[in-house]
C-alpha cells in the first residue's frame, strides 16, 4: 500500500487570502480556514456561503478546468446541489494554477457521517444519476480511467487483488469481477458520468443526502461506472431499493439499468475499491471504505 499523492504547492491560508484579495477583493476579508483534501485538491472554507477550491498537484488542473466548463450547465438539470463555480480564479505570484470558488453546502461527508438513512439515500442516488445519466456532447471531457470498457481494468485489478488479505473474501472478490467482466458490454451512447461516485464524494446532513461534489473525474461512457456507489455507501436493503427506483426512473431514457449494467456497477466498485485500498494508507477512512466496498460487493442481496 501506498500513501495518498503528496502536494505539489503548499496551499495555506494565507496564500488564499492573497489570492482573494488580488483577484476577489470583496471577499477577502470574509473568515476563511481549511475544510478538506483529498487526492487532488484542498478546500478552504469561505464566510458562511462559499468554498474555495485549489488544485494540490499539476495533474489534477484539467479535472478543476473540466469543473469549471461543465458543471454550471449540468448543475440546471440535477436534483442535487453540486459545486457549480459561482467564481473563477487564475494563477498567481505564488500559486500556479486555476482555482474555483462554490457554493458551500452544509452537512458532513458521508465518510464521516454517523447515521445516514438507507432508504432515502437510495431513492435520492437513483434520482440524481437518472436526471445525470443522459447522452453527452461529442466535447466531454475523455477519461481514460472511467466509464470505459470494464476490460481495459483487468490486468490492474487482478494485480490489486494480491493486497486482499483474506483468502476468502479475496477468492469471493475475484469470481464477482470474472462475473462483471462476463456481463455484456455498454453498446449504448456515451453518458455523462460523474466518474468518481464514492461516499467521500457525497455530502450528508440529517442522514440525508445534501449534495454530490468533487466532479474532477467527469467523462462520459458506460453509466455503470457510476453504479458503484451502491456497494460502497449503501447495505444490501439500501442497495435493493436503489436498483429497483434507479430501474423504474431510467427505463425511458438513453441508459435504462438492466442485469447487465448492475453487473458491470459490481465490478467498477471492485476495481475501484482496490485501486483506493492501493493508495491510502495514509488515510483511515478511505481505507475503511475501500474494505467495506469489497465486503459488500460479496454480501448476499
Amino acid at each position: 500500500m501506498e500513501d495518498s499523492p503528496a502536494a505539489e504547492v503548499a496551499i495555506d491560508v494565507d496564500l488564499v487570502r492573497a489570492l482573494l484579495a488580488d483577484q476577489h477583493p470583496d471577499l477577502a476579508d470574509l473568515a476563511l480556514e481549511p475544510l478538506a483534501h483529498g487526492w487532488d485538491n484542498v478546500i478552504f472554507r469561505l464566510g458562511d456561503e462559499h468554498i474555495v477550491r485549489l488544485p494540490r498537484r499539476k495533474e489534477a488542473v484539467p479535472l478543476i478546468e473540466f469543473e469549471l466548463r461543465w458543471l454550471p450547465e449540468l448543475a440546471e438539470q440535477l436534483p442535487l446541489p453540486i459545486p457549480a463555480a459561482v467564481r473563477s480564479g487564475e494563477p498567481g505570484p505564488r500559486y500556479p494554477w486555476p482555482w474555483a470558488i462554490c457554493p458551500f453546502t452544509t452537512g458532513t461527508s458521508a465518510l464521516e457521517a454517523a447515521d445516514i438513512d438507507q432508504h432515502t439515500c437510495a431513492v435520492d442516488l437513483a434520482e440524481f444519476l437518472a436526471a445525470l445519466h443522459q447522452v453527452a456532447p461529442d466535447d466531454a471531457p475523455e477519461n481514460p480511467f472511467r466509464g470505459q470498457p470494464l476490460a481495459t481494468r483487468n490486468d490492474i485489478t487482478r494485480d490489486r487483488m494480491a493486497a486482499i488479505t483474506d483468502t476468502g473474501l479475496a477468492d469471493a472478490v475475484a469470481a464477482a469481477w470474472d462475473d462483471a467482466l462476463a456481463a455484456e458490454q455498454w453498446a449504448g451512447p456515451a453518458i455523462w458520468l460523474h466518474g468518481d461516485l464514492h461516499p467521500g464524494n457525497v455530502v450528508v446532513d440529517g442522514g440525508e443526502l445534501a449534495a454530490v461534489i468533487d466532479f474532477g473525474d467527469i467523462t462520459s461512457g458506460d453509466p455503470a461506472c457510476d453504479l458503484m456507489v451502491a456497494w460502497s455507501l449503501l447495505d444490501n436493503s439500501g442497495r435493493q431499493t436503489f436498483r429497483d427506483e434507479l430501474h423504474r426512473r431510467s427505463a425511458d431514457g438513453p441508459a435504462p439499468l438492466d442485469d447487465a449494467m448492475w453487473a458491470r456497477g459490481r465490478g467498477w466498485a471492485i476495481s475501484h475499491g482496490l485501486a483506493v485500498l492501493a493508495s491510502a494508507a495514509d488515510r483511515p477512512d478511505y481505507l475503511a471504505m475501500a474494505e467495506r466496498t469489497l465486503s459488500q460487493t460479496v454480501a448476499a442481496d
